[in-house]
């Protein structure tokens, strides 16, 4: 492979051209999000955390114009998506190189997936709503969440309404026949609050017979009874109808796929002392994934249904310093019917408990370590740990930080129940492993204008599950290992007039046992976005993404190919006519850049979206 970087790049100056005019004026600092959940379970300071954590807000994605969850993960370092397809199309998450259905996504504090539950349709097409906020915690996260936290885990959350109510309604028009609408209303004070938004809308695509309808919506609702017990509720839901022409080599024009994802949840907080809190959270998810394909001998209809049942609590004692401690239990039930290869209807019960422990042993050095059992009873046991080290400077200016951690994915009711004529489960399997070490450094801008970031991280797996094509029928084994290792760097800040977003990753990533390099993996990829405010209602931005050095399967032959290194820029603006209207515009793919992020799959070429929204 080429060692430099793709030709798409040195294109993108016809874009960049436009950014040194959007950092030449005056613009407000940008406020940091000085807490997260995600990487401890309990709200944490930024400034004392040993974990690599990227936060996306949604004022910031509603700057930026971006609405699809997949969008919002593309600025994110270390964590490449891949489309087989344009909007709505199944998308798959490298993070950290670690393999798609080795990342965890959180849905309102439960697990949206895990080996048997996909969440691909779903990153693929689901929008991101005007009340949700994203936290990712990069790295081995299992000791806290379970099973397929081995890459990391990403969080979405719906917020809290706060403040007098406001209403928001907006429009969009644009290129490919794309009509968008979408809503949102919230209001909170301290006793009670609520939040809604919904986003819908179609489109025909880029290629014949590859319409996309959606729906993505979100509700919280919160009460506070006293200063001890508060209470409240999350519904979240996605439903999508896609048009699947599968890969330019076929176009097949009648396959259509329909997903419904709805998940819910109730939960509970409750402060039993001053050195005493728990949190409870009872959640269920039901999935119902359709894929029809017409052919001469009739219509081939393939049924996945997925649905859990999720009971997560967990106790947080700080009553001797200088520790924190917190631990809690998950129960967790599941069951899956599919009636395509495999024909899997099963089930399975989870038990898992956990314990961490936060400290601070000198004054700037914060220290956790934890531990977490998950007992499944298809399977077995599972044991994972994880330890974190930070260091912050005494002016709270630079932050030395470490993690080591260990991570599992259980094996699918496929892997190990499957059947068919050419294929027999294996349930003799054990859970994929993986260990993992990351060491980095952040910088605090001054004035709270936003943080320089630089990880190095290292992962190993073993005991990963792969087809055995030596025997009849065929079946699966633990026979292989895999590495990944990189650089992951990082900015989020304000300069004079502009708001910037950058990230970088290098990636080196190995099937070791094979001795060839993991599929899809780039070795360099990453992004950029700069925002600036002209003054009198006026703003815009520019954004883009590139991924280089990465291997692929050709779609038609199935061989291993060179996959084509790509860059894709962006445009946007906005003209707040009032305090209540504003205009906004976007291209999407500015240079017409005609590429496939998974070969045989064209992405849209040159876009035009404009919109009105309008606040009351």
């Amino acid at each position: 492979m080429s060692a430099q970087l793709p030709a798409s790049l040195r294109r993108l100056s016809l874009a960049v051209g436009v950014l040194p005019a959007l950092l030449t004026a005056q613009s407000a600092p940008q406020q940091l999000d000085h807490y997260v959940v995600t990487a401890t379970r309990t709200a944490a300071a930024v400034t004392t955390l040993g974990s690599a954590v990227d936060t996306i807000s949604a004022a910031e994605l509603a700057r930026r114009q971006i609405t699809h969850l997949r969008g919002a993960l593309g600025s994110v370092p270390g964590a490449p998506a891949f489309a087989s397809g344009a909007a709505g199309g199944a998308t798959s998450l490298f993070l950290r190189g670690a393999n798609s259905n080795q990342t965890l996504f959180l849905v309102d504090g439960i697990r949206s997936n895990d080996p048997n539950t996909d969440y691909a349709v779903s990153l693929g097409g689901a929008c991101v709503t005007a009340c949700d906020s994203l936290e990712i915690a990069h790295g081995p996260q299992s000791t806290l969440y379970g099973g397929e936290a081995v890459g990391g885990v990403v969080s979405l959350r719906s917020q809290r309404g706060a403040g007098a109510p406001t209403r928001t309604v907006s429009f969009e028009l644009g290129s490919f026949g794309t009509v968008q609408g979408s809503l949102a209303a919230q209001a909170g004070d301290a006793r009670s609050a609520y939040s809604f938004s919904a986003v819908g809308g179609h489109t025909d695509n880029d290629r014949p017979h590859n319409a996309f309808d959606s729906a993505t919506y979100a509700l919280r609702l919160d009460r506070t009874v006293s200063e001890r017990v508060s209470f409240g509720a999350t519904w979240r839901g996605f439903n999508g109808v896609y048009e699947s022409p599968g890969t330019r080599f076929t176009n097949d024009p009648d396959n259509q796929d329909h997903e419904s994802n709805q998940l819910a949840t109730v939960f509970a907080a409750f402060t039993h002392s001053a050195d005493l809190s728990s949190r409870a959270v009872i959640g269920g998810q039901d999935r119902r994934f359709v894929s029809e394909n017409p052919g001469a001998f009739g219509t081939q209809v393939t049924l996945v249904k997925n649905r859990r049942a999720i009971l997560d609590w967990q106790t947080t004692y700080t009553g001797s310093e200088p520790h924190r401690v917190t631990g809690g239990l998950t129960a967790e039930a599941n069951r899956t019917r599919n009636t395509g290869f495999g024909d899997i209807n099963k089930q399975q019960e989870l038990l898992a408990v956990f314990v961490q422990d936060e400290f601070s042993p000198v004054e700037n050095v914060f220290l956790t370590a934890g531990l977490r059992s998950d007992d499944h009873d298809t399977f077995g046991r599972a044991t994972t740990g994880r330890a974190t080290a930070a260091w912050l400077a005494a002016d709270s200016r630079l932050k030395l930080r470490a993690t080591y951690g260990t991570a599992f994915r259980a094996p699918s009711f496929l892997d190990l129940y499957g059947q068919s004529s050419f294929y027999v489960g294996n349930p003799n399997l054990s859970a994929e492993k993986a260990r993992g070490w990351d060491a980095g450094v952040d910088y605090y801008l001054a004035a709270n204008r936003g943080t320089l970031s630089a990880t190095w991280f290292d992962m190993s797996y073993r005991n990963l599950i792969v087809f055995d094509f030596g025997v009849f029928p065929g079946t699966v084994r633990n026979v292989e290992e895999a590495r990944t290792r990189g650089l992951e760097l990082a900015g989020k800040f304000a300069l004079p007039g502009a708001e910037v977003r950058v990230a970088y990753t290098y990636l080196e990533a190995e099937n070791t046992t094979q001795n060839t390099r993991l599929l899809r993996r780039p070795r360099h990829s990453g992004s950029a976005d700069v925002w600036r405010d002209f003054g009198g209602g006026f703003s815009a931005g520019a954004g883009v993404t590139f991924a280089a050095q990465r291997e692929d399967v050709h779609a038609a032959t199935f061989g291993r190919i060179d996959g084509e290194d790509y860059a894709v820029a962006r445009l946007y603006g906005a003209w707040q006519i009032s305090p209540a209207v504003a205009l906004k515009v976007r291209v999407e793919n500015l240079l017409n850049e005609r590429y496939e992020e998974v070969h045989g799959f064209p992405q849209p070429g040159a876009g035009f979206f404009a919109g009105v929204e309008w606040k009351f």
